[in-house]
């Protein structure tokens, strides 16, 4: 299934409970076929990075396990 502006815009977006309110964040919404939208909340008319769920796990694994930190 090809991921449409339509299907972007009536995707439900979401964030972390814990983002603040100035808009450093992300969002994320799952999409049909098993993909993940990811996108910028203070860009939200950009086109959003699309990603596996599989991808998708792995990153938020690695987050967990610290593999990110500076």
């Amino acid at each position: 299934m090809e991921v449409t502006r339509e299907l972007l815009e009536s995707a439900e977006w979401r964030k972390a409970a814990r983002s603040g309110a100035d808009g450093d964040c992300l969002e994320v919404a799952p999409l049909p076929g098993g993909r993940i939208g990811i996108r910028d909340t203070e860009r939200p008319d950009q086109t959003p990075y699309v990603v596996r769920a599989s991808v998708w796990r792995a990153f938020i694994d690695g987050a967990k396990n610290g593999e990110f930190d500076f």
